[in-house]
């Protein structure tokens, strides 16, 4: 049993409204811009609605816990419409004093409100709060709003030890005994989430190259009784395994080439890619279909130009990639498309010690609304953001790999092709158009949030900017 199993099963008590926020509303306007997963920064926080808030554990004893979904308020990015705010996911913590092991957790000390006098901070970082989440989880709690559901016959062995796993990520993970993984998803929308919807769907199909979920975490806010967020999924760890990003970097190190891996993994991309097909509907993009896609790719380059004038020099050859698969559309020219991952790149894919890939992390690009992340899409959506993450590792050694990056590109539309039985560079308009809104899209975010990366992202907009599609031919090389 875990040492607070006997405190999982709380009222789950929902604080008056206005309770916690109290206390945690002016250590929150500092704490939350800080994190990494946060995505309003460089704008002021001016505000917060509690959404729903959850009494775990009382803090009347040493250790209090509340789990809290948060909207917060800013004003809008330069150029966007009025928003109603983020929701955000907390899991707060309340001690008296902080000890030492968890300092980079600290959230403040409190100085008004009903929690005036006590320490606040993230509880993820502390063993004692995961174990209730996962004590929750193995007994199918029901907390307030908060629902823990478990995949029926899938067990869950008390006494695991839990781990933060401190790198940067978008979300909060938690490892369990080397045995689960539970990733804690930060900002949240409501309606069906594709990070449990996808590998659910590619369980049933009995794809191994998907781990499987165990149990999950929902909240239907008492305030929104048609609502329903999904917060949390615990899937097995696989341990040992090999980040795609980091086991790369580590062959551009030593000098090593990659293509067996590269290969390996247009593989296990193709096979994701079938079992979907068979798992959930595919739909036939025909020119009306066609013409949304690149008006998005449009709109996208066009407010890219904007926010990052670096990109002017190419608007026009860029948006010659996204007019060229127009005119294909127009000529007749259909293609199928399907779920797909909606955000892969080689920190999504995991290489196990007995040399398999995994993919994981299906929850799309954040950025995006949820009911475009889960709209069928060309499966060469996928692959070109693995293209585009082979040229990333190439770029961040220095001097940079360009050569590396060409053969690594080449192999894994070979392995694609493989298990396939199509390779995505015959129909080089398609994946230019593809490569190209991606590209875009990093040129944005590395010019908000990592500006020494900004390089990278160009370098590819200057290749791409061209009237003439050989990305077919540069792939091959």
């Amino acid at each position: 049993m875990t040492p607070m199993a006997d405190k999982v099963t709380p009222s789950g008590t929902t604080p008056p409204s206005g309770h916690l926020l109290a206390s945690l509303a002016p250590l929150l306007r500092e704490w939350l811009p800080r994190q990494r997963w946060f995505a309003g920064k460089g704008r002021p926080v001016t505000g917060f609605t509690q959404v729903a808030a959850t009494e775990l554990l009382p803090p009347d004893g040493r250790l209090g816990l509340y789990h809290l979904l948060l909207r917060v308020h800013q004003p809008p990015a330069l150029g966007a419409p009025p928003h109603p705010g983020d929701c955000y996911q907390l899991v707060i913590g309340v001690r008296e004093a902080l000890p030492p092991r968890l300092a980079p957790a600290l959230i403040g000390h409190v100085i008004e409100g009903p929690l005036t006098g006590r320490t606040v901070y993230d509880a993820l970082y502390d063993p004692r709060p995961a174990d209730v989440l996962l004590e929750a989880l193995r007994t199918q709690a029901r907390v307030g709003g908060l629902r823990f559901d478990r995949e029926p016959g899938q067990e869950i062995r008390e006494g695991l030890v839990a781990r933060l796993m401190t790198g940067e990520q978008s979300n909060s993970s938690i490892v369990y005994g080397d045995t689960f993984i539970l990733k804690l998803l930060r900002r949240v929308v409501p309606g069906v989430n594709p990070d449990l919807e996808i590998p659910r769907a590619l369980a049933r199909e009995g794809c191994a190259r998907v781990p499987a979920p165990t149990a999950w975490l929902r909240a239907e806010p008492a305030d929104e009784p048609d609502a329903s967020y999904v917060l949390a999924v615990l899937q097995p760890f696989v341990s040992g395994a090999a980040d795609g990003w980091e086991l790369a970097l580590r062959e551009l190190a030593k000098g090593e080439d990659f293509v067996a891996e590269a290969r390996a993994l247009g593989r296990a991309t193709a096979e994701v890619h079938t079992a979907l097909a068979h798992a959930l509907p595919t739909v036939t993009l025909g020119h009306a279909q066609l013409r949304s896609l690149v008006d998005g790719m449009t709109e996208r380059l066009v407010a890219a130009v904007q926010a990052v004038p670096a990109l002017r020099p190419y608007e026009r050859g860029l948006r010659s990639a996204f007019e060229a698969l127009d005119g294909l559309a127009a000529e007749g020219r259909t293609w199928t498309a399907q779920r797909i991952h909606g955000d892969l790149h080689l920190g999504q894919c995991l290489r196990s010690p007995s040399g398999a890939w995994s993919l994981i992390d299906f929850e799309g690009e954040p950025a995006r609304p949820l009911a475009e992340r889960r709209l069928p899409q060309p499966p060469v959506r996928d692959i070109a953001g693995m293209l585009r993450s082979f040229d990333y590792a190439a770029r961040s050694v220095s001097p940079p790999a360009p050569g590396w990056a060409d053969r690594c590109r080449a192999a894994y539309c070979s392995g694609y092709a493989e298990a396939a039985g199509r390779d995505p560079r015959t129909d080089p308009v398609l994946l230019r158009a593809y490569e190209t809104d991606k590209a875009v899209y990093e040129v944005v975010y590395e010019a908000r949030h990592r500006p020494d990366w900004l390089p990278v992202p160009l370098a590819a907009v200057r290749r791409l900017a061209t009237s003439d599609p050989t990305l077919a031919r540069e792939t091959r090389q």
